[in-house]
């Protein structure tokens, strides 16, 4: 059973994350402002908001083109139609679409836009490489995503560090090739470079609140079904060994693309999670223990800080806790 306390912490965390966020940016447009003593930023947030929400509505077409990606018909795997529809039950929403990808890489993932209704994909090396109990898992953590709607915070939590990018180059490129004045050129390059760097904070805090909700998904899992915190470790180590094993066979990596974050777990961190999982046999009784008593490195933990999935070791913990 998942931990009440546990659960407000998550969500306390990712109420925080949000609200530094907000600051950040509302004090590094106010600073803005007032040192170019001009409004004219308006016009380029009014052009960043159009081109993120146009990217919204039509991002799960993007999605399905890019992955492969057809709905599962009702006649198609029955079973995985009925615990859909069960775990959306349980969940609390409405049944989304159900989806197969053609990627041979075992993941899942949940997307959609009021254009495009809410959908949950699943590749067919999913279905190949886990059990039923542990696909069931998989989506029960997917469920968890569409709940919170994770997809709606995070496009606008992208909003502020997308505006700052697109200023800083704007600013950068405009003091080297348009100012006139030594003394404008000078003005500008300071304001892209803080422009740059607030991206960058930002960027940072984007990446943190996409593993909390990662955490907070999971835990919506074992929530939802019955011993999912167990199926769903179980699910997660078989994915890295088996996204790695494909990547190995094939020489390269497939293709995950921009929209990797959709994942349950990332493809292109696969090597490092069977690094951490070294020595375990995917599915093995042992597994989740053996885990438990392994230290992250300080370079791990590094490393974490520009993943949008936490680290596997505790990711696992945390279900186990």
């Amino acid at each position: 059973m998942v931990s009440t306390s546990g659960l407000w912490k998550l969500r306390l965390t990712m109420a925080g994350t949000v609200a530094v966020i907000i600051g950040v940016s509302t004090l590094a447009f106010a600073g803005i402002l007032w040192w170019m003593e001009s409004f004219d930023v308006v016009t380029m947030i009014g052009l960043v908001l159009v081109f993120n929400l146009a990217q919204w509505l039509l991002a799960p077409y993007l999605v399905n083109a890019i992955y492969g990606v057809k709905r599962m018909e009702a006649n198609e795997r029955p079973e995985l139609h009925s615990m859909v529809e069960g775990l959306s039950q349980r969940s609390g929403i409405k049944a989304p679409q159900l989806m197969i990808s053609s990627l041979s890489i075992p993941n899942a993932f949940a997307y959609g836009s009021p254009l495009a209704g809410t959908r949950v994909a699943v590749t067919q090396g999913l279905l190949d490489e886990l059990q039923p109990d542990e696909v069931e898992a998989v989506i029960g953590h997917e469920m968890g995503h569409l709940k919170h709607r994770d997809m709606q915070a995070m496009m606008l939590v992208s909003f502020m560090p997308s505006l700052f990018y697109i200023l800083a180059r704007s600013m950068l490129f405009s003091s080297y090739y348009g100012g006139r004045d030594r003394r404008d050129s000078g003005g500008l390059a300071v304001i892209g470079g803080a422009s740059m760097l607030v991206y960058l904070v930002l960027t940072m805090f984007n990446l943190s609140l996409s593993r909390l909700r990662e955490y907070y998904a999971d835990q919506h899992s074992a929530s939802v079904v019955e011993d999912g915190g167990r199926k769903l470790s179980e699910a997660l180590a078989k994915i890295s060994t088996s996204t790695l094993r494909t990547q190995m066979d094939s020489g390269r990596k497939p293709s995950s693309g921009s929209f990797k974050a959709l994942f349950i777990s990332d493809p292109d961190h696969a090597a490092q999670d069977v690094a951490e999982l070294r020595g375990l046999g995917s599915g093995s009784p042992g597994l989740v223990d053996e885990i438990l008593s392994r230290r992250i490195s300080p370079i791990e933990s590094l490393t974490e800080l520009f993943s949008t999935h936490p680290n596997i070791v505790k990711r696992l913990r945390a279900l186990k806790s």
